[in-house]
């Protein structure tokens, strides 16, 4: 059987074109380890890969979420244990001052102890963080929470600014935290502690005085209530930080499982890869050889 030189020729370039195709498409394969370059080499597996990465982007943005919450409630409770700390060391001087052998002077001493207390208190309260944000004040984060009024009347010269918002971060699928706390209640210790100072500071103080007495009482009293709210809210805290603890653990599990059936589905065999690559290689060098062998040919040629 004869075949035409133009079939020929037309075959071989068929075989040529085939075999570099194939050559050029599993070199890209192992170039960047991806069995399924483009949807339609592995329709089926292509949909699952897509599934499975947008729930690993997903996953990994609940992590961000959970490690940036995480570290803005470490320092919040950092801040709030300084104020226990502080309110802790007021109440032992109130208890002090409430000795009634106390001379007037030892009264008046303890009032640049109280003073520099209620200053720490009115700092911490108002602490910002490294974006210059109100980190106590709720959601209006551009507002220092307790407010300082030195005109109105004393005890009531501190107020909180703030509100009780929360502000919420999606750290799961249809689960938030809260990421946010606020100080509403400490206006009422700031403002029996000026009281305490201003009635401390006069001269001649009595702490037999009832007058004197009921104010160390009431500040007394502030300091504990004060210390329950805001040792309520480190307990928070801290169980909020516990619960983002598992979450991200779990987080972690499916983003391993999810990168191991990512892994599983759509990395290359390169050992199947190198065989089929050199198969290929092989079959365009004899293609070549062949071709050029046979183009020099001639029906003329002596046999």
């Amino acid at each position: 059987m004869r075949i035409a030189t133009s079939q020929y020729q037309a075959m071989m370039t068929q075989s040529l074109e085939v075999n570099q195709e194939r050559v050029g498409y599993i070199s890209q394969q192992m170039a960047n380890g991806n069995r399924i370059q483009t949807p339609s080499d592995d329709p089926v597996d292509n949909v699952r890969l897509s599934r499975l990465n947008r729930e690993e982007a997903a996953v990994k943005q609940y992590r961000n979420n959970i490690a940036a919450v995480q570290i803005r409630l470490s320092k919040n409770e950092g801040s709030l244990q300084n104020m226990v700390n502080d309110m802790h060391s007021g109440r032992d001087l109130l208890v002090w001052a409430s000795d009634g052998s106390n001379t007037p002077s030892d009264l008046n001493a303890m009032v640049v102890s109280l003073t520099s207390l209620r200053d720490s208190l009115l700092y911490s309260a108002n602490a910002i963080d490294q974006e210059g944000r109100h980190i106590f004040s709720g959601t209006a984060t551009d507002t220092a929470p307790i407010a300082y009024d030195a005109t109105a009347p004393l005890g009531s010269r501190y107020t909180y600014a703030g509100n009780t918002n929360d502000q919420l971060v999606v750290v799961g699928n249809g689960i938030t935290q809260v990421a946010n706390q606020n100080v509403k209640g400490m206006e009422q210790l700031l403002n029996q502690l000026d009281q305490t100072i201003s009635t401390l500071s006069a001269s001649g103080v009595n702490a037999n005085n009832p007058a004197v007495r009921s104010v160390l009482k009431a500040s007394l009293d502030g300091f504990d209530q004060a210390m329950d709210l805001v040792s309520g809210k480190i307990a928070v805290l801290g169980g909020q930080q516990n619960i983002l603890k598992t979450l991200d653990a779990n987080h972690e599990n499916v983003s391993l499982s999810n990168q191991k059936a990512i892994s599983d589905i759509g990395q290359l065999d390169y050992g199947a890869a190198a065989i089929e690559l050199s198969g290929y290689q092989t079959a365009l060098q004899a293609s070549y050889k062949a071709y050029s062998k046979i183009g020099n040919l001639s029906l003329f040629a002596a046999l």
